[in-house]
């Protein structure tokens, strides 16, 4: 590709790309679909502007294995055994069933011999997690309990690809696979462990050494090596690359590199994703839908819902789903996926399946999932979950000194803190993202420090002087604002000591998750400080009631601690808290003993100190 062919080229995909996904963001509909129309139009079947749809898939398909990369990065394989339930327990279920009832489909309804029906059914049984996931985060509901749920099934059905793809040419008969190849067995084992012994005991020390330089455009670099080059050996190996780059990213999910590596990676992965997605669209066989509408429309609507109505039940009986998230997951990962591509044209290659048969298939699963993000949109239409459009009004420009401090959220909490901050003389800065907050706020106090405007936004964060400030205060009262925040905090400025909102437990713990130690439940010490004033009314003593109160607290930090490492597992979560329940119990037992009195009334001169 010649220089000229080459700019001419990237011109084209980035004007498709500005104006097709505005339109469908504008229409709620999500950018993957406009992706997804950007290549369709652009590409052989429509206005043919670009040609070489082989080359730009190549370099695309590096956006999924980035993706996979920053997915490891945020699950350590401590969380992914906490997972184990829902990966290998829905995830296998779903991968199974959906392979059998297809591949059964295949071969009584189409007459597909044998061995192309078992590749046909586990294919299409993968979904798409680079459109799964894209969708859940432009959603914001990618923590929600059905959102979680389809994680962990697209987390199994990336791993179920590899089996896949080494069982095709065994499928074939091919002259060069007889049986068990030992040697390739033995290759890809040495591999994986190869990858697990260095990202645990040789990346940390690269990454230490390439810090120490302070250069941003070379850790950049060593990020991308890291990838690139975990991708490489997984493919001289014959393993997936994404398998690679997930088990790279999950070895350093507990590495204190970890927010600076998402930050390096994250503008690439966006970019290459994007253009997978415009490859997708252009390998679209518009002339054969034209040709064969019927067989097409038919194949891709037969496929989402043999899917769906596998999913409902998989996440209302496994999965503890209510109607509602099941359905929505059902939808979500009805479609086909990006790895059915791979192992179609690999069975294509090997024979099994003719090029006809191919095209058609590979046009339903496109179908399949550009269809995704329009019934996702009209499922949360029909279930009345869409937001309202934010306001329009336009950021306050921010004229201040270097703060010491940014409050992002400058609703009841953050007043408070705001307010002691500047009776010490302390310089802040505070964002709030609601006009009529802001507008109150004003309107009743003498605040020219405070601004409207959203603190996710890194320009604005810029603009506040992040760089500069020692803390920063998430006070906001949204706890999925209060994530967004500190995900982009934690990878723009990680010198900033973050102290956070929580709304609940489970808002800590995915706070705790970004590296956040200590997130302050909102509830805590005022519930706290009312117990011991009831008990107090109740004819309590004071300091009675202060040791009640300071030992619950006390053993509570601990609970939130240990649930933290089975939060994804229910069944864990009501044993802890039980024992939790059953050893205070035990404890306040304890101290009605005469010993305890005993202790208590020599200690009687000892000051207290009321912390609740």
């Amino acid at each position: 590709m010649n220089g000229h062919h080459f700019l001419e080229t990237a011109v084209v995909l980035l004007l498709a790309a500005v104006i097709a996904v505005p339109l469908t963001k504008r229409f709620r509909l999500g950018s993957v679909l406009g992706y997804l129309l950007a290549g369709v139009v652009i590409g052989p079947s429509v206005l043919r502007l670009v040609g070489n749809v082989d080359g730009i898939a190549s370099i695309s398909e590096f956006g999924v294995v980035l993706m996979l990369f920053v997915i490891g990065l945020e699950l350590s394989p401590q969380r992914l055994w906490v997972m184990r339930r829902s990966v290998f327990g829905t995830g296998l279920l779903q991968v199974v069933a959906s392979s059998v009832v297809i591949g059964a489909v295949a071969w009584a309804l189409f007459g597909l011999p044998g061995r192309a029906a078992v590749i046909i059914g586990g294919s299409l049984a993968l979904s798409s997690t680079a459109f799964g996931l894209q969708i859940l985060a432009e959603r914001k509901e990618a923590g929600s309990a059905y959102g979680r749920q389809a994680f962990a099934i697209l987390l199994f059905q990336d791993l179920a690809a590899i089996p896949l793809i080494a069982a095709i040419p065994l499928l074939a008969g091919s002259s060069t696979h007889h049986g068990f190849d030992l040697a390739a067995a033995l290759r890809t084992v040495g591999v994986i462990v190869a990858v697990v012994v260095g990202g645990r005991y040789l990346l940390r020390p690269v990454f230490r050494f390439v810090a120490k330089a302070d250069t941003v455009e070379v850790s950049t670099a060593t990020a991308l090596l890291v990838v690139m080059g975990v991708a490489l050996l997984m493919e001289l190996a014959g393993v997936s690359v994404t398998l690679g780059a997930f088990l790279a990213g999950m070895l350093l999910a507990d590495s204190e590199y970890r927010h600076e590596l998402e930050s390096h990676i994250e503008p690439f992965k966006g970019l290459l994703l994007g253009m997978f997605f415009v490859s997708v669209g252009m390998s679209m066989q518009v002339g054969l839908l034209l040709k064969i509408p019927l067989q097409v429309l038919g194949l891709t609507a037969l496929l989402m819902l043999v899917k769906g109505v596998l999913l409902w039940p998989l996440g209302r009986m496994v999965g503890g789903l209510e109607r509602r998230d099941a359905l929505r997951l059902a939808v979500l990962l009805a479609s086909g996926g990006e790895f059915a591509f791979v192992t179609l044209k690999l069975a294509r290659a090997q024979g099994l399946l003719a090029p006809q048969q191919d095209g058609v298939l590979v046009l339903a699963i496109t179908l399949s999932m550009g269809l995704t993000p329009l019934l996702v949109a009209l499922l949360a239409k029909l279930l009345g979950n869409d937001k309202a459009k934010k306001p329009a009004r336009a950021y306050d420009t921010i004229e201040t000194g270097a703060p010491r401090v940014i409050i992002a959220g400058f609703g009841r909490m953050g007043q408070v803190v705001g307010r002691i901050l500047r009776a010490e003389g302390i310089p802040f800065v505070a964002l709030d993202h609601s006009i009529e907050q802001m507008d109150m706020v004003r309107r009743f106090g003498n605040w020219n420090d405070i601004f409207y405007g959203d603190p996710a936004r890194p320009e604005l964060l810029r603009a506040a002087q992040a760089d500069k400030a020692e803390v920063f205060v998430l006070a906001n009262d949204d706890p999925e604002a209060n994530l967004r925040v500190a995900r982009v905090v934690k990878r723009m400025y990680p010198h900033l000591k973050i102290v956070a909102r929580a709304r609940n437990r489970q808002h800590v713990w995915r706070l705790m998750d970004m590296g956040i130690d200590e997130p302050v439940r909102e509830t805590l010490y005022s519930s706290l400080k009312m117990t011991k004033m009831a008990l107090v009314a109740l004819g309590m003593s004071s300091e009675r009631a202060i040791d009640r109160v300071e030992r619950f607290r006390r053993q509570d930090a601990e609970l939130i601690k240990t649930q933290y490492l089975v939060y994804d597992d229910e069944a864990k979560l009501m044993q802890t808290t039980r024992e939790a329940l059953s050893e205070l119990e035990k404890l306040f037992e304890a101290d009605a003993s005469p010993e305890s009195e005993k202790l208590r009334e020599q200690d009687a001169g000892r000051p207290l100190t009321d912390e609740s």
